[in-house]
C-alpha cells in the first residue's frame, strides 16, 4: 500500500506511476486527445505510454480523482472538528472560572454537550472516509522503481544476462509430457480421473527427482546463501493474503476453504513475509533472510487456455521461496543478491538460462522492481519463466505493518523493505531437466549435483508401467 502522505506532497509520483503500469483508461477522451495530438491511436502501446507521460498533466485517472476527493473530505471533516475542539476548551475554561465564582454554568454545559456530540458524529464520518480510503488505497499497485524499463508486457522486457547455451540435440527433443509417460514418471491422465485438469502424478524417479530438487533447493540457500529455514502453514487468513497484495485485488486466483477465514497459499512468500506482520525489528538485525519449501495452490483464473500440457501451469505445485526483510537504503543491493542466489540453482543445476527486467507493463501488483529468470526448454524452443525476483520496497510492509528500528536515542521506527524470490519453482525445474537431460534413447541424465539425493543414480531409465 502507498503512502497517502507522500501522495498528497507529489501527486505527479502516483499518477506518472500508473501511467507508466498502463493504469489507463484509453477510451477517455482526454486520453485519446492527448495521444491524437502525438498522432497516436487510443490503444495501450510503449509510444502511447511515453505521449501520455508528456502530457501527465491532462490525463485523468479515476483512482487518482476519487483520492483525491476522499483525501479533501477528511481534511475537511478534521478542520471542523479542530474548530469545534478548540471551542471545546475554550468553553472548558469559562466553565471552570464560573465555577470557581459559584455561578451557575447550565447554558454552556448545554452548548458544549451538542459540541461533544457533533465532534462524536465527525469522529465517526472520519472513521468512515479512512476505511474508503484504505480500500481505495488496497487496490492501486506499486509505483515501479526509476530503473524499471517502461513497457507494455513481455515484449518489453530488455535481456540483463545470459548463463550458458542451449545444447545442439542430434534428434528432435521431446516435451516432459511424452518424455514423463515414456520413463514412467509422469502420470497427468490418472491426476485428472483424481481430481481433475491441470493436476498430476510424480511416480518412482519423478517424485524422487521432484524431492531431491527441492532438498538440494533448501541445503543450497541454507547452508551457502544463509537463508533461514521455515516450514509455515499451508493456509493463512486474509490479514495475511492482504498483507502481501494477494486481497482483494486477486481473489479470484485463490482458493477459499468453506466457511472459514482460511486460503490455501499461492506462494510461500505470504507466510514467510506475514512472519514478522505488526512487529518493530531491531536494525541491527536487518537484513533477515528466509527460505521455505511449500506446494501452492492457484486457480489459475486469467489464463484459460494458456500452457494446458504438462507442468508449466498447475493448481497445485511445489516452490523454494527466498524471503528477504531489509533496510530502505540497502533494499535494490539486496535484489541483486537474492536474484544471484536463484541463479546459483540454475548453474548448478547446468540449465541454460537468462535474466530479464519486467517492463513497467508487465510488472506483478506489488513490485517496485522485478527480474525474471527464464530457462531454456528445448520442446518449445524458447526460454520459460522459472522465477520472479521483486523488490516491493515499503509497499507490503505497509500492509502488514512491519517496521524496524535504531537503538541511536529518539530513532523512530520505520518500515522496512520487503523482497522475494522463487529459489526456484522446482515442477518447472524438474520439466527444465527432463527436457534439457533427454538423449534421444528414452533415458534422461541426472545433473550431478542431484545423484548423491537419488542414490547415486545417473540416469533415469524407461521403466514397465504400473497398468
Amino acid at each position: 500500500m502507498l503512502d497517502i502522505r507522500a501522495i498528497r506532497q507529489d501527486p505527479t509520483f502516483l499518477r506518472n506511476g500508473l501511467i507508466r503500469r498502463g493504469e489507463v483508461d484509453f477510451a477517455d477522451p482526454g486520453v485519446a486527445g492527448v495521444l491524437a495530438k502525438a498522432g497516436l491511436e487510443a490503444k495501450k502501446t510503449r509510444a502511447a505510454l511515453e505521449a501520455l507521460l508528456k502530457e501527465a498533466g491532462q490525463v485523468r485517472i479515476d483512482k487518482i480523482a476519487a483520492l483525491e476527493s476522499l483525501d479533501a473530505k477528511r481534511r475537511g471533516i478534521l478542520f471542523e472538528v479542530e474548530q469545534l475542539k478548540a471551542e471545546r476548551n475554550k468553553a472548558s475554561q469559562e466553565i471552570a472560572k464560573k465555577k470557581a465564582a459559584k455561578e451557575p454554568a447550565d447554558e454552556i454545559l448545554a452548548r458544549m454537550k451538542e459540541v461533544s456530540d457533533r465532534i462524536k458524529g465527525f469522529d465517526e464520518q472520519v472513521a468512515a472516509v479512512d476505511r474508503e480510503l484504505d480500500d481505495l488505497l488496497l487496490g492501486i499497485p506499486n509505483v515501479p522503481h526509476a530503473s524499471v524499463p517502461l513497457g507494455c508486457g513481455e515484449e518489453d522486457n530488455p535481456e540483463v544476462r545470459r548463463h550458458g547455451e542451449p545444447g545442439a540435440m542430434a534428434f528432435a527433443p521431446k516435451d516432459h509430457v511424452d518424455l514423463g509417460a515414456a520413463l514412467g514418471i509422469l502420470d497427468m491422465d490418472r491426476a485428472a480421473k483424481l481430481t481433475g485438469a491441470r493436476f498430476s502424478v510424480l511416480a518412482g524417479d519423478g517424485a524422487r527427482l521432484e524431492r531431491a530438487l527441492w532438498t538440494f533447493m533448501l541445503d543450497l540457500h541454507r547452508e551457502k546463501h544463509g537463508y533461514l529455514e521455515l516450514l509455515p502453514p499451508f493456509m493463512v487468513n486474509s490479514t495475511s493474503m492482504r498483507g502481501t497484495g494477494q486481497l482483494p485485488k486477486f481473489e479470484a486466483d485463490l482458493f477459499k476453504l468453506a466457511n472459514t477465514d482460511y486460503y490455501l497459499i499461492p506462494t510461500a512468500e505470504v507466510p514467510l513475509t506475514n512472519y514478522f506482520a505488526g512487529e518493530i525489528l531491531p536494525e541491527a538485525a536487518l537484513p533477515v533472510k528466509f527460505c521455505g519449501f511449500t506446494p501452492c495452490f492457484r486457480s489459475e483464473a486469467g489464463s484459460y487456455g494458456k500452457d494446458t500440457r504438462g507442468l508449466i501451469r498447475q493448481h497445485q505445485f511445489n516452490k523454494v521461496e527466498l524471503v528477504k526483510f531489509a533496510h530502505p537504503d540497502k533494499s535494490y543491493e539486496e535484489l541483486e543478491g537474492l536474484t544471484a542466489d536463484a541463479e546459483q540453482v540454475l548453474q548448478r543445476l547446468g540449465l541454460p538460462y537468462r535474466v530479464v527486467t519486467l517492463s513497467s507493463g508487465d510488472m506483478g501488483f506489488s513490485a517496485a522492481k522485478t527480474y525474471d529468470l527464464e530457462v531454456w526448454l528445448p520442446s518449445q524452443k524458447r526460454y520459460r519463466e522459472i522465477s520472479s525476483c521483486s523488490n516491493f520496497e515499503d509497499f507490503q510492509a505497509r500492509r502488514a505493518n512491519i517496521r524496524f528500528k535504531g537503538d541511536a536515542k529518539g530513532a523512530k521506527p520505520a518500515f522496512v523493505h520487503t523482497l522475494n524470490g522463487s529459489g526456484l519453482a522446482v515442477g518447472r525445474t524438474w520439466v527444465a531437466i527432463v527436457e534439457n537431460y533427454q538423449d534421444g534413447n528414452g533415458r534422461v541424465a541426472v545433473p550431478e549435483v542431484l545423484r548423491s539425493y537419488l542414490g547415486g543414480k545417473t540416469h533415469l531409465e524407461p521403466s514397465k508401467p504400473l497398468g
